[in-house]
C-alpha cells in the first residue's frame, strides 16, 4: 500500500523544512545550534514524505537554487518574529529583537522562497512561515495583535496553545483540504496586515485575523503555495495540511499538476 501523499510508483517526495538557529542547551552543552521540534518532521513522515532539515546559513540566489533543486516540497516553519525592517517598519517593543542568527534565518528563508516560487516547488508555510511568505511578496505584518484586538487570546504565553475556530474561503486550496472550518492551534502575537502580491486570503478567524493565505489557484493552477497562521503540527491526528503538501510535492516530482 502506498503511503499517504506518495505517488503511485512509491517514490516518496523529499520535503525540506527550515529550522531555528539560536543558542540551545543539551546536557552539559550550551551552544549555537540549528534545530526543529520533532513534530514538524514527524508530520511530514506520517504523511508519506521524506523530511530533510535545512539549517539557516548565508545564502545567495545560487545557493538557494541548489538547495531547492534537490527538494520536491518546502515547509517554512515557525519561530521568532520576522525582522520588521524587511517590510519597512520600525520594531514594536514586543517584537523579538533582531539578532545576527535571526537575520540569517530571515534571509535564508526569503532566498529559499524565491527559488521555490521560481521553480514551482510546492510550499507550506506554518505560523512564522505564513508571515515570511507574505513579507517576501511585499506584504506587511501587524506586529502585536493585542494592540489591534484588545486581547491576548492568540498567544496566551507559557507555551500554552489556544484553540480558534477558523473559517475557510470556498474555492481555496485550504477549503479543499480542511473543509469549511477547522479548530486551529494558535500561538502568535503577530499576523498578516497588508497582503503580499499574488496572494489571496483563504481563512479567517472570528476576530477577522487572516489565518491562511495562498497563491491564487485561479491565476496560478500549477503553483501549490499555502500558508497557515496556526500550528497543524500540534495535532498529528489531523494530517490534512501535511498530506496536501506531500501530495503536491509528489506530483511536482513526477511532473504532474496537483489540484
Amino acid at each position: 500500500m502506498a503511503l499517504s501523499g506518495s505517488d503511485p510508483e512509491g517514490r516518496r517526495p523529499v520535503v525540506g523544512l527550515t529550522t531555528y538557529l539560536q543558542q540551545a542547551q543539551t546536557g552539559v552543552w550550551d551552544v549555537r545550534a540549528s534545530f526543529l521540534p520533532a513534530i514538524y518532521f514527524e508530520g511530514v513522515g506520517m504523511a508519506g514524505g521524506i523530511p530533510v532539515l535545512l539549517p539557516p546559513q548565508p545564502a545567495d540566489a545560487a545557493v538557494a537554487e541548489r538547495v531547492v533543486g534537490g527538494l520536491d516540497g518546502l515547509i517554512i516553519t515557525g519561530g521568532r518574529d520576522v525582522d520588521p525592517s524587511a517590510y519597512g517598519h520600525q520594531r514594536h517593543h514586543t517584537t523579538d529583537e533582531p539578532i545576527d542568527d535571526s537575520r540569517t534565518r530571515d534571509s535564508f528563508e526569503f532566498a529559499l522562497l524565491r527559488a521555490a516560487l521560481a521553480r514551482g516547488v510546492p510550499v507550506l508555510g506554518i505560523c512564522r512561515g505564513a508571515q515570511v511568505l507574505n513579507v517576501a511578496l511585499g506584504g506587511t505584518l501587524h506586529q502585536h495583535l493585542p494592540d489591534v484586538l484588545g486581547h491576548t487570546r492568540h498567544q496566551q504565553g507559557n507555551a500554552v496553545f489556544s484553540t480558534s475556530e477558523v473559517t475557510t474561503v470556498p474555492g481555496s486550496r485550504v477549503h479543499a483540504l480542511v473543509g469549511p472550518s477547522t479548530e486551529a492551534q494558535c500561538y502568535h502575537h503577530q499576523a498578516i496586515d497588508r497582503l503580499g502580491d499574488g496572494l489571496v486570503i483563504s481563512a479567517w478567524d472570528a476576530d477577522g485575523v487572516v489565518e491562511a493565505v495562498e497563491v491564487d489557484p485561479a491565476h496560478h493552477p500549477r503553483r501549490w503555495v499555502v500558508a497557515v497562521q496556526w500550528h497543524p503540527e500540534e495535532r498529528l491526528d489531523d494530517l490534512r495540511l501535511f498530506a496536501g503538501l506531500v501530495g503536491a510535492a509528489a506530483a511536482h516530482a513526477t511532473g504532474k499538476v496537483s489540484s
